[in-house]
């Protein structure tokens, strides 16, 4: 392990490859989302160890709703279920889950659980992490921009006070730093609606592996990539 000088701290990750590794073996799409539950746990237990204090991953964007019907209901249920299974061990490693996204067409089950999840782990200091669920940035950026409009419309803003802290304060992810490092698994290399202001600055990291193949060994392949990086953010380095 890299000395911790040059550590992340906040790492997202965007999920990708599950239904490509359960069809390469034959098996139903929703076999690579249950295997990807696991590697889940494989990251929470790297970053906890290599001290990232945040984690980000992209577990249901707001396109995803347009994949099969039969698929969708299996995510929400594995969903529901993890949170029954995941959370006592959550809570025993110190981790805080919140859920980032629209909850508006979520189910009054689901709901329930996200409300479950974020109670029970709410005293969680080791590492918060985020899920975005039925999550899009540019959905994000949308909101956030009709709140500036009615704060100025109410007077409670004028547009000279409008700047780039003011934009990233009405983001669903305001209080949390911008990500150092984004992973995108499978070989796709584009960030799919995830994140697109907070990682002006993010370095950026694709791997060929499939998620459900992402193991801890491959997240420290990512933190140890990251921490060779020079970042300059538009700078000269002297």
């Amino acid at each position: 392990m890299s000395e911790t000088k040059n550590i992340p701290q906040h790492v997202a990750i965007i999920m990708d490859g599950n239904g490509r590794w359960a069809k390469q073996r034959g098996k139903e799409r929703v076999e690579g989302h249950i295997e990807g539950v696991q590697r889940l746990r494989d990251a929470i237990k790297a970053s906890a160890r290599w001290g990232v204090r945040y984690l980000t991953v992209y577990a249901f964007s707001t396109e995803n709703w347009g994949r099969p019907e039969a698929e969708v209901n299996a995510i929400m249920e594995l969903f529901c279920k993890s949170v029954i299974n995941e959370s006592p061990e959550l809570q025993k490693q110190g981790v805080r889950v919140k859920v980032m996204g629209d909850r508006a067409g979520f189910s009054e089950k689901v709901l329930s659980y996200i409300e479950r999840i974020e109670s029970e782990t709410a005293a969680g200091e080791r590492l918060t992490l985020i899920l975005a669920f039925n999550y899009s940035s540019r959905s994000e950026l949308t909101a956030a921009v009709r709140q500036i409009a009615t704060e100025v419309a109410e007077g409670r803003l004028t547009t000279e006070q409008i700047d780039v802290q003011t934009v990233t304060d009405h983001l669903l992810s305001a209080g949390v730093p911008d990500p150092d490092l984004m992973i995108r698994t499978s070989g796709e290399c584009r960030l799919s609606n995830f994140l697109l202001w907070q990682s002006a600055y993010t370095e950026l990291y694709f791997t060929e592996v499939l998620w459900p193949d992402f193991t801890e060994e491959e997240f420290d392949r990512a933190i140890e990539s990251y921490t060779h990086r020079d970042r300059r953010y538009g700078l000269v380095k002297k």
